[in-house]
């Protein structure tokens, strides 16, 4: 997810088709999930004592034995909810990293366009959503605006991928790019790289003597997908894992379909308080031991993203 420079080619998700059906009807249920912590996770059950990597971590973190996670848990195959647990790309990367690290991963449910201000607010001590590293978030500052609102994060990357355009199933407003946007109704979750994308297509539609694009906004993506699925809408922007995973899944693959090439490919940051590059640079080094292990190729294999890899832990490798 992101919020001026994006969520990726071509991968097949293979999740059963009954998440796919709830993640579209069932928008209202997972919004009201947003201040819900996971309380079963068992990611990064290891015991500090035998964990490679438990030294690196900062004495208090160590202590708690656990780190607690702010995302948004409806963004499959990313993460999402599943009898009452995170479960997804996220999740099952995080319980690796815990395992050289540990501790647990605990994952808390938030609003994707807050997570941010909870992690400056010590609600949380990482970010882990599908949330691409960019420059505007490494340095504090609102896209939209271009002005200055906080002290900005660092990142450690894990994933790559780029905004994908999704629409009904037969494509039947003929939608092939951004610019067949333009005039109409466009469906997407506020805060994320999407809607920056959108919001850059709508100026130039108006610049090139066209209607700006009707963009309708929304707390979480089911929201957004429900809204397409009612032909409320002609399309939502979406990470490509996401947009493959409900074209494939949703009403058994007929609901919905990709158009078009991936958009501003980038990383996807697990994101880290400034103040606290201990713990980022104990992250990446958990990172960089679970690529190289095969560790974390095993995960993306697992939820068939693995054109997302990476193969190093950058630090703020974003543009």
């Amino acid at each position: 997810m992101t919020a001026s420079s994006t969520r990726r080619t071509t991968v097949a998700r293979n999740r059963t088709a009954a998440f796919g059906a709830i993640a579209v009807a069932g928008a209202l249920i997972l919004t009201g999930c947003g201040d819900q912590t996971d309380k079963g996770g068992d990611s990064g059950s290891s015991s500090s004592s035998s964990a490679p990597l438990a030294g690196k971590l900062p004495a208090d973190i160590r202590k708690a034995g656990v780190i607690k996670v702010g995302s948004d848990i409806a963004y499959p195959p990313v993460e999402y909810m599943q009898s009452g647990k995170a479960v997804g790309v996220d999740p099952d990367i995080a319980d690796a990293l815990g395992k050289q690290l540990g501790v647990r991963f605990d994952f808390q449910n938030g609003k994707f366009d807050q997570l941010i201000v909870g992690l400056q607010a010590n609600r949380f001590n990482v970010i882990m959503s599908a949330m691409n590293d960019t420059k505007d978030r490494q340095n504090g500052i609102d896209s939209d605006t271009g002005k200055k609102v906080g002290n900005g994060v660092d990142f450690v990357d894990y994933f790559t991928a780029g905004t994908s355009i999704l629409v009904q199933k037969g494509n039947p407003k003929g939608i092939k790019s951004l610019d067949d946007l333009c005039g109409k109704v466009v469906a997407l979750q506020k805060g994320t790289t999407s809607e920056g994308i959108a919001k850059a297509q709508s100026q130039k539609c108006t610049k090139d003597g066209n209607k700006a694009i009707d963009l309708q906004t929304f707390d979480t993506d089911p929201e957004a997908l429900l809204r397409l699925k009612q032909g409320a809408s002609v399309a939502d922007l979406n990470d490509f894992p996401v947009a493959a995973y409900n074209a494939k899944t949703s009403g058994g693959g007929k609901d919905f379909e990709v158009v078009g090439e991936q958009i501003e490919a980038g990383p996807y940051g697990i994101a880290v308080s400034k103040e606290n590059t201990q713990l980022r640079d104990a992250i990446q080094a958990a990172m960089a031991a679970i690529v190289k292990s095969g560790e974390y190729q095993k995960i993306l294999e697992k939820w068939n993203v693995t054109q997302g890899a990476v193969t190093e832990a950058k630090i703020n490798g974003g543009s």
